[in-house]
């Protein structure tokens, strides 16, 4: 969730300037958000979070006036074992309906390197929002050669506490520490 936006800022660069913001839009079969925890200290179980949508207003000359939002169905998680997926949607965590959302809005981006930035944002999950901070990793930005138009894929990660957003049953039992991998293309829009 965290890095679109810096890796469309550095593809956007690759092309020439540009006079106002450019919108890019997630491309939800390569993009994906995996969590980790541990569990009772036997193991680490992953999870992933994929065929969401999110776009990217990059601001060429200011990069700090660039934005990214993101909006992942809580129901599309992949949990891999079906009796997991019905405990996770369970009023012990997400409680979850149909229609209900994980959202991330940026609210600053700090350049840290040639291809590294740090995308500070708002996460809401179960209704409650927190800010959070994603480092994120340009991977390659150019022109993706079956699409025909500017492309950007790049990784980011952070950490956040599960119990943060109303979902701590059994900590920490089960670790409260959410390891949070990020992976994610998009291109420029239409």
């Amino acid at each position: 969730m965290k890095s679109t936006l810096f890796a469309a800022a550095l593809a956007m660069t690759a092309t020439g300037a540009l006079a106002a913001p450019e919108k890019f839009v997630l491309d939800p079969s390569h993009s994906q958000v995996v969590f980790s925890y541990e569990h009772l200290g036997f193991s680490t179980t992953y999870n992933m979070f994929s065929g969401f949508e999110g776009e990217i207003m990059f601001d060429q000359e200011d990069p700090a006036n660039s934005s990214v939002s993101v909006s992942i169905p809580v129901m599309s998680l992949f949990t891999g074992w079906e009796k997991r997926f019905g405990h996770l949607m369970s009023g012990d965590f997400f409680g979850a309906t149909e229609g209900d959302m994980i959202t991330f809005k940026s609210t600053g981006i700090e350049v840290t390197g040639d291809d590294e930035a740090i995308i500070t944002g708002d996460l809401t999950i179960n209704g409650i929002t927190k800010s959070v901070q994603l480092e994120a990793e340009l991977n390659k930005s150019g022109q993706h050669p079956m699409a025909g138009k500017a492309w950007a894929g790049f990784d980011a990660e952070t950490e956040i506490k599960r119990s943060d957003f109303g979902l701590g049953a059994m900590a920490p039992a089960v670790s409260d520490e959410l390891e949070v991998h990020i992976s994610i293309e998009a291109g420029a829009a239409e």
